[in-house]
């Protein structure tokens, strides 16, 4: 069986009187949180904070105080774990990876 780790987080922002999270919708179909495999030696963190910019490039604080692990299996003979983080927005606007991220929004929580 083949592992796999990836990191991300749960980006928040607060909008006027309401809270709001980031949804980014790959170009494989489906909708996430903006996350991705750790290279090399990063940390966890490191790894959260580079994805979010790569995919959305937005500028993020990662809250570590809340760190949640997702396990399921993509395909056939490999185990994922993904690492999400609470992240709290600094910039708003988002510019997609387009080549991953087919569309970002935010939704109201």
């Amino acid at each position: 069986m083949k592992f796999e780790k990836s990191c991300g987080a749960i980006i928040v922002r607060k909008n006027n009187d309401t809270f709001e999270t980031l949804l980014i919708k790959m170009v494989k179909g489906h909708w996430s949180f903006p996350k991705g495999h750790v290279e090399n030696d990063e940390t966890e963190v490191e790894t959260a904070l580079r994805e979010i910019k790569e995919e959305t490039n937005l500028d993020v604080i990662i809250d570590t105080r809340f760190r949640e692990i997702t396990t399921y299996s993509p395909c056939p003979g490999v185990l994922k774990d993904v690492i999400f983080f609470i992240a709290i927005a600094k910039t708003n606007d988002v510019v997609v990876q387009e080549t991953e991220v087919e569309s970002a929004m935010w939704v109201e929580l």
